[in-house]
Order: C-alpha cells, then sequence, then structure tokens
C-alpha cells in the first residue's frame, strides 16, 4: 500500500522490497552512495545544490518507498550519460558534455494560476517541508529505449497541495529554464519554441506514482538529469518528465505543451506508454533497455497499469494518446 499525505490510500502493484530488484552487486552498497553524496564531486555532471541545508541528512534518511520487481537498475552512468534535454543539445551525449552550462544557484519556481498561495518560491523553500523517498521506476523514451532509475525527492501531490489549488485548477503546467539574453547551448537553435513546456491533468498530477525528483542513486540531480529540479511521471513516455522546473502554473484548460505544440500528430497530450499505439515513424510495441543487448516488450502503461488505468476509464486510449 502507498498513501500520500494529501491523496486517498492506493493498492499499487509492485511490492516494496529493495532487494527484489536492487543486487548488492548492482547497487554496490547504498551508504557508500550515499555517503559520497556528501563529498565534493569532480566533474562537469553535478550542481551544488546538495549543499543546501539539510539535503544529505534527507538523503541518507531516505526510504524506499516504490519499486519494480524482477529488474535490475541501470548504472550510474547509463543514467547519467545517455540523455535527452534539448536545451543543452540534440545528442545523446551533448547533456552530459555541456552539463556545466546549466548554473543552478541560486534558484526559484514560481507558482502561479488558481491557487491560494501564489508567489515565487526558492528552492530551499521547496525542499524544506518534505522528507525525502527513494522510488525505483521505469522510464520509457517515445525513442522506444528505457531504463530503470533509482530516482530521490518527493511526492508532486504533497508539493502541489501545498499551494492549495481552487476547484478552477483542472491542470497543472510546468515550465524548464529559459533566460533568452542568456540561453543554454541547445536553445540557440529553434528545435522548438522555448521555453520547454509540459503539463498534466489535475487527477494525473495528484496520482501517488507522480513524483519531484531531486537527485538518483542517492545524489543530488546531475545538471543533465534536469537539476536542481525537475518531474517523474513513470506511466508516460520521458519527455512529459520537464527537467529544471522554474514555473507550476494552475489552470482551467489544458495547457500546450512543447511536443504537442511542434508535432501534435506524433505527440499527444497525454502520452501513456502504449505499446498498442505506434508512433508513425516507429512500433512502440518494443523497447531497448539501455545495457541489453535484445529487445524487449512494452508493458501498457510502463508496467503501471493497475495503478493508473482508472485516470483514463472511458477515454479512448487511440484517439487521446
Amino acid at each position: 500500500m502507498f498513501t500520500s499525505k494529501f491523496t486517498k490510500t492506493y493498492s499499487l502493484s509492485s511490492p516494496l522490497k529493495e532487494s527484489d530488484v536492487t543486487p548488492e552487486s548492482s547497487y554496490l552498497n547504498r551508504r557508500s552512495f550515499l555517503m559520497a553524496a556528501s563529498l565534493p564531486f569532480i566533474g562537469n555532471s553535478y550542481s551544488a545544490h546538495a549543499a543546501l541545508a539539510g539535503f544529505d541528512a534527507k538523503a541518507s534518511s531516505a526510504k524506499t518507498s516504490h519499486t519494480v520487481e524482477g529488474e535490475k537498475l541501470n548504472s550510474f552512468e547509463d543514467i547519467t550519460q545517455y540523455n535527452n534535454f534539448y536545451e543543452l543539445g540534440t545528442a545523446k551525449t551533448d547533456p552530459y558534455k555541456n552539463a556545466d552550462a546549466l548554473v543552478t544557484e541560486p534558484w526559484s519556481v514560481a507558482i502561479e494560476g488558481h491557487c491560494a498561495k501564489p508567489g515565487t518560491y526558492t528552492l530551499e523553500d521547496i525542499i524544506k517541508p518534505h522528507a525525502f523517498e527513494e522510488r525505483i521506476y521505469r522510464l520509457r523514451c517515445v525513442e522506444a529505449w528505457s531504463m530503470v532509475v533509482p530516482w530521490l525527492g518527493f511526492s508532486l501531490a504533497d508539493l502541489l497541495t501545498r499551494f492549495e489549488p481552487t476547484s478552477k485548477a483542472k491542470y497543472v503546467a510546468f515550465e524548464t529554464l529559459y533566460d533568452p539574453k542568456n540561453p543554454l547551448p541547445g536553445q540557440n537553435r529553434p528545435v522548438i519554441d522555448w521555453p520547454y513546456r509540459e503539463g498534466l491533468r489535475m487527477d494525473e498530477a495528484m496520482h501517488p506514482l507522480s513524483f519531484m525528483a531531486l537527485g538518483l542513486y542517492g545524489k543530488s540531480l546531475p545538471n543533465q538529469n534536469g537539476a536542481p529540479l525537475r518531474l517523474v511521471v513513470p506511466w508516460k513516455y520521458g519527455f512529459k518528465s520537464i527537467k529544471s522546473i522554474v514555473k507550476i502554473r494552475f489552470v482551467e484548460s489544458m495547457p500546450k505543451t512543447s511536443w504537442n505544440m511542434l508535432q501534435a500528430s506524433e505527440y499527444g497530450f497525454y502520452s501513456n506508454v502504449n505499446p498498442s499505439v505506434s508512433h508513425p515513424r516507429w512500433s512502440q510495441s518494443r523497447e531497448r533497455r539501455l545495457g541489453e543487448l535484445f529487445k524487449r516488450p512494452t508493458l501498457m502503461f510502463n508496467g503501471y497499469e493497475k495503478d493508473v488505468a482508472s485516470l483514463y476509464k472511458g477515454m479512448d486510449l487511440k484517439k487521446y494518446f
């Protein structure tokens, strides 16, 4: 069972046993990772935001609240060196190579729209009230590759409820960092209409699987993975899990989202993982797990069907893809 502080109790389909998915040889030693998180990191992949008061203490006390059965975690190198983050470049290795271009201190998030407590909140404001959890989730890219990631963070529902959304808030819209006077390397090209935008229906956002990540493998998020704050929605294609969030807006109508704006026939607003609905240019029935030689079948809703299918009861998932 999983109970979000502000939502009803859900019975999740995966048991909460870290030993089922994380053998010691794959995860090394959890405490070693947490100890390493408190040490300076040499290289270009980390922001300094872990220095925020209490981050290390929260990380070291985090409990694994969700995992996936029978699957191994991808390596730290897989997760941090193979990314889509077009703000830092369009090649898979560009985000890692260009990670230093993303400056994450200071950082603030604007809360806007239909809520009782709008305003601009520092990252410390965002983090402070929340205990951290570790959640091991599958990540499935629309490009048909996948990985398994041990995220560190807290429930999106717990965060959103703090701002007291009103009854007019039917959707939540998110935006990524964009400063046109000082763009990130990838933002010098009109790949999309910057800033990057994403959104969820309110019931999706309040579902207990929806997660705000500030770290992975017990460490603060590397820049290339969306530091300092990113969304994780594990039953949707990866591009829905927007990175480096600077704005959250409660809105009444379905918000515009970047890939849907660019090519609506290929990227629907919902973008739930669905092996029976092909992308116009490739099948979604199988996927390539990073580190594996052979492709594997793609699972409906990325394996979270029992948890989230009720959100879409009565919807034609070929029409509302």
